[in-house]
């Protein structure tokens, strides 16, 4: 069965499809509002469940994760031979993860941070409150 079509003929995507191919990258960027300003970083992440999981140092990305602020996350992936890609980008709150149960649970799956000098010691997750994504048709 087709996939609909937006106002610019790309596909919609299923919230299942859109957590498969977030799932499939390993880099996304987060955005958030720090000091007035929108701020977008990449990261490197994984799916738990419906959640976004990223790790990070002090810094922009922790403030924006506390008092539970709404974020954006986003991730795609694109083709330049076949000219065919996707976006998926999952709107939510962020929270710092402190239960050192669920650390340690994340800690599993497998999620390292950049390699570089700066330690990421804290665990961020993003709870969607909606999940959306696109597609060029046939890709």
């Amino acid at each position: 069965m087709p996939l609909p079509i937006d106002h610019a003929g790309m596909e919609v995507l299923s919230f299942d499809s859109c957590l498969s191919l977030l799932a499939a990258v390993p880099v996304g960027r987060v955005g958030f509002v720090a000091n007035g300003e929108v701020v977008v970083l990449p990261v490197n992440f994984v799916i738990d469940g419906q959640a976004v999981v990223f790790r990070t140092a002090s810094g922009s990305k922790l403030f924006g994760a506390e008092d539970k602020n709404v974020v954006a996350f986003e991730a795609d992936n694109y083709d330049d031979i076949t000219e065919s890609g996707w976006s998926v980008l999952v709107n939510g709150r962020a929270e710092v993860v402190e239960d050192d149960a669920e650390i340690g649970r994340l800690s599993r799956l497998g999620l390292q941070p950049w390699p570089n000098a700066l330690d990421r010691p804290f665990w961020i997750r993003i709870s969607p409150t909606s999940v959306t994504g696109r597609r060029t048709p046939g890709s």
